[in-house]
């Protein structure tokens, strides 16, 4: 089994828990009173500020701290009393956090972007002609793309990703790739030369069997974190601490 290793560390001093949530709060109020002020009604400065906190929560490390941020605003807002809103305004907050965090797609791997050196040298253990097509299976926000675009520049990328929200912004900050709103589940993936997805241990085995039924030989599929129980791995990387990368190639042994 070939390996490539390069421990890479790095430190968030800058960002720790919680001021990453009191910024995100502090600005969506802010954004908020400017509304206001400008003279938009209540309800949609509501639904605006809350729209940006939610935005912002994709950025958090945690399932539960992006709920915390997505939530923060519109909840203080209401134990402040400040306004006296009708009670059906109450539910635009949590209709956009569904919109974003669908809930059909919860029982998938939550949103987490992967480390930007993770696949740092994949290139060098799953060599790709060029024109391949490669897809980010379940893509959130793109970091998968942008760091499999670093490493296969020539390659055809697809990111498919079942919130309508993370797509939009995940299709303007990766213009090269073409993005689709859908489940990955229903996506094809014979029609691609390496699949990538970063899933929890519990989802793994769907995954492999849909790879073992739809991935032709040659085919890769690269996996953020978990192991396929019972593949042995043609290739690890081993970039980031605690965050592995593994790669299988079909057909699998």
């Amino acid at each position: 089994m070939a390996a490539y290793n390069s421990r890479v560390s790095y430190s968030s001093s800058y960002f720790r828990w919680p001021l990453p949530a009191l910024l995100a709060w502090a600005g969506s109020w802010l954004l908020y009173g400017g509304l206001l002020k400008l003279g938009v009604v209540v309800w949609l400065s509501l639904a605006v500020a809350t729209l940006a906190g939610v935005m912002l929560s994709v950025l958090a490390a945690s399932f539960w701290r992006r709920v915390a941020i997505a939530a923060g605003f519109p909840l203080s807002l209401l134990l402040s009393g400040s306004v006296a809103l009708p009670a059906w305004v109450w539910l635009l907050p949590l209709l956009l956090i569904v919109l974003v965090y669908p809930i059909n797609a919860w029982r998938d791997a939550p949103l987490f972007p992967t480390p930007a050196l993770a696949l740092s040298g994949i290139q060098q253990c799953a060599p790709l002609k060029e024109g391949a097509r490669i897809l980010d299976a379940g893509c959130g926000l793109g970091h998968g793309l942008i760091a499999l675009h670093s490493a296969y520049p020539a390659a055809a990328l697809f990111g498919v990703e079942w919130s309508w929200p993370l797509r939009a912004l995940t299709a303007l900050r990766c213009p090269w790739a073409r993005i689709t709103q859908g489940d990955m589940w229903k996506t094809d993936w014979s029609q691609y030369d390496m699949v990538y997805l970063f899933q929890r241990p519990e989802t793994m085995p769907r995954a492999l069997d849909k790879a073992r039924a739809q991935l032709q030989p040659g085919a890769w599929l690269v996996s953020l974190e978990f192991v396929a129980d019972g593949l042995r791995p043609t290739a690890q990387l081993n970039n980031v601490e605690g965050k592995p990368v593994w790669l299988y190639r079909a057909p699998f042994a």
